[in-house]
């Protein structure tokens, strides 16, 4: 067991983007002690009182936070995560883990070289319906899944910040993006899949993004799931997980699940801190972090966990209509 924490730990956040925001709402609804910021941008810094950097690098060495929260664009999470770890400072990424194959296992490396803890924002799993579906396939087999993501993206979006849209800076597109949360939460459900046969494609945003807008997978072996995603419809659609077992159907929707022919909701405990799309889970789950950290328990959403997904994703990326390999 790590040692137990006996002080009122010190937080940092690095990225203060609109994820980056979210993390500051929730600390300061949970009362934690904020004590720097660090953006590349200093006018995204003007609001926050207290210490506030430019370079993360110069911050961890100067601060010396317990926790600090990775909420940078997607191509900057792999090396802050081990430089944290390397200066022996817990760490809660934001999704995804990283943007290369070649990174998990250094990242995992870090982790176990470190006395501190990784922890990585999956946060769909804290949502009440995943939860009761999680425990009601409890010494279940599933025979197969289906998820759908049905979004809106448009060139706006993109043009919103020089990373998006790009190879190089967010790894990809709708799946490592939009769609990571949902692929997550099958995997979860199902297990982990053996093989995947894939293709992904730019159908309505050619001139706007070098990554995909749209990705179809199929994975197989002992669990197997299908799944597709796509930003170009015309709005946003609810996102949907099809689970059948020998005996039953399960539909999960957000708030919603739909065992058989019953229909189970389930209402929000929790406050939306950002876009709608985000959640409630953020809350439940840097709670939950901080308290594994105070109590020095391993937190379960860790960096082996958090790879599971990209493997799925790196996969259905070199797949190019060929099976291949997880």
């Amino acid at each position: 067991m790590r040692a137990v924490i006996n002080k009122v730990m010190k937080s940092a956040v690095i990225g203060l983007g609109v994820i980056g925001n979210v993390h500051l709402k929730v600390l300061n609804s949970l009362n934690k002690n904020v004590v720097a910021v660090c953006d590349t941008d200093l006018s995204k810094l003007s609001d926050f009182n207290g210490n506030k950097y430019s370079d993360y690098v110069e911050m961890i060495e100067k601060e010396k936070p317990d926790i600090v929260h990775i909420c940078t664009p997607h191509y900057l999470h792999a090396q802050m995560i081990i430089d944290c770890l390397k200066n022996n400072i817990n760490v809660l990424c934001e999704k995804p883990l990283c943007i290369n194959e070649d990174d998990i296992q250094k990242i995992l490396q870090a982790e176990k070289e470190s006395e501190a803890q990784l922890g990585v924002v999956l946060q769909n799993r804290y949502n009440n319906s995943n939860l009761f579906v999680k425990e009601y396939l409890k010494g279940k087999k599933v025979a197969d899944g289906f998820g759908i993501v049905d979004w809106h993206r448009n060139p706006s979006y993109y043009n919103s910040a020089f990373w998006r849209g790009k190879t190089a800076t967010e790894g990809g597109g709708v799946l490592i993006n939009q769609a990571l949360h949902t692929l997550d939460i099958l995997q979860w459900l199902i297990g982990m899949p053996e093989k995947v046969v894939a293709n992904v494609n730019n159908f309505t945003l050619k001139d706007v993004i070098e990554v995909e807008d749209s990705a179809m997978a199929c994975f197989s072996g002992k669990n197997k799931f299908t799944f597709f995603a796509t930003n170009t419809g015309a709005l946003d659609f609810p996102v949907e997980i099809t689970i059948r077992t020998a005996e039953d159907y399960i539909k999960l929707l957000p708030e919603m699940v739909i065992l058989n022919k019953e229909v189970i909701k389930f209402e929000n405990q929790n406050n939306f801190f950002g876009k709608h799309c985000y959640g409630t889970g953020h809350e439940n789950l840097i709670d939950d972090f901080y308290n594994c950290i105070e109590q020095g328990k391993k937190f379960w959403l860790d960096g082996s966990e958090g790879s599971k997904v990209m493997k799925l994703i790196f996969g259905t990326y070199k797949s190019k209509g060929e099976i291949v390999d997880i």
